[in-house]
């Protein structure tokens, strides 16, 4: 762990950044629905980015560290360099890179869909599966990641069926019937891939920025070691990127045949988790997928 935990923003200051800084100003960001997102300013021009929340949310941000830091040291996308996390005057916080962004270099959605797929090819830096060496979060719900040895399976135990378990109060009868009739057929639906790739685990376009080097930073992870599929899939969920990213990554080989027929399927468990944080708005689209693939 390159970063380290503090008791305090002052004593996180003084060690990230000297022993004589101060911070001297901070203007609130704009953009983040869960936390307070901040940029403090210090006496000698220094600007740090800062999350803070309640300090129950201390374990959601050391969960957000280790996610970031697997992506940094994955050799795909960039992400924002982790300072530091800690405690301060009853909250907590998560200290990060500023990134104050830059023009968009050209071929932006290819090279992001080759360092994403670098990501997704490279070889896993722990053997643990599919899965993960914590639980982390997606959004504000907790995120089950005890490994599994096939994908089939983690599938079915740490996303699908923890969703659908929560789910069951917005879920009638025959919801219930095609849940349990997935739930036991998923080995035949889903594609088992030759290894397990480090994955963003939430990838949709709030959760990407243009970094100081006009290229696509990824930011806010939900990380696991899964199928590429997913991180794809999860992109066209709202709204998706522009057809050059698509067909570039494409290209790369990442994606197996059919994964249009798989894509819902890999949804299904993010629309659930906006039902089960957002309310009923999202069951018919829960309702339309269970359907699709039970009848």
């Amino acid at each position: 762990m390159e970063w380290k935990l503090f008791a305090s923003l002052e004593e996180a200051v003084r060690e990230i950044c000297g022993n004589d800084r101060t911070v001297t100003g901070r203007n609130y960001v704009a953009g983040g629905d869960i936390n307070t997102a901040s940029a403090l300013h210090l006496d000698d021009g220094t600007c740090l980015f800062m999350k803070s929340n309640a300090a129950s949310f201390l374990k959601n941000f050391t969960a957000e560290a280790e996610g970031l830091a697997a992506i940094r040291k994955a050799g795909g996308p960039m992400t924002p360099r982790v300072l530091g996390a800690g405690r301060e005057k009853g909250g907590s916080f998560l200290l990060l890179e500023y990134i104050r962004g830059a023009a968009p270099v050209r071929d932006y959605w290819e090279i992001f869909a080759a360092e994403l797929a670098a990501m997704h090819k490279a070889v896993p830096k722990e053997n643990i599966g599919f899965g993960f060496a914590s639980d982390n979060y997606i959004g504000e719900r907790s995120q089950i990641n005890s490994p599994r040895k096939t994908w089939t399976a983690f599938m079915r135990d740490c996303r699908l069926k923890p969703q659908l378990e929560a789910a069951s109060g917005y879920l009638d009868r025959e919801d219930r019937k095609r849940a349990e009739h997935l739930l036991s057929h998923l080995d035949g639906l889903l594609e088992e891939p030759e290894k397990p790739s480090l994955i963003h685990g939430d990838l949709w376009g709030g959760n990407k920025i243009t970094g100081n080097d006009g290229k696509c930073w990824l930011i806010d992870p939900a990380v696991y070691y899964g199928h590429p599929e997913a991180d794809i899939a999860m992109t066209e969920l709202f709204g998706g990127f522009p057809g050059a990213f698509y067909r570039a990554y494409e290209e790369t080989g990442c994606l197996g045949d059919g994964y249009a027929d798989r894509r819902d399927l890999y949804n299904l468990y993010h629309l659930l988790n906006h039902l089960n944080t957002f309310g009923g708005s999202y069951l018919s689209s829960v309702r339309r997928i269970l359907k699709r693939y039970v009848g």
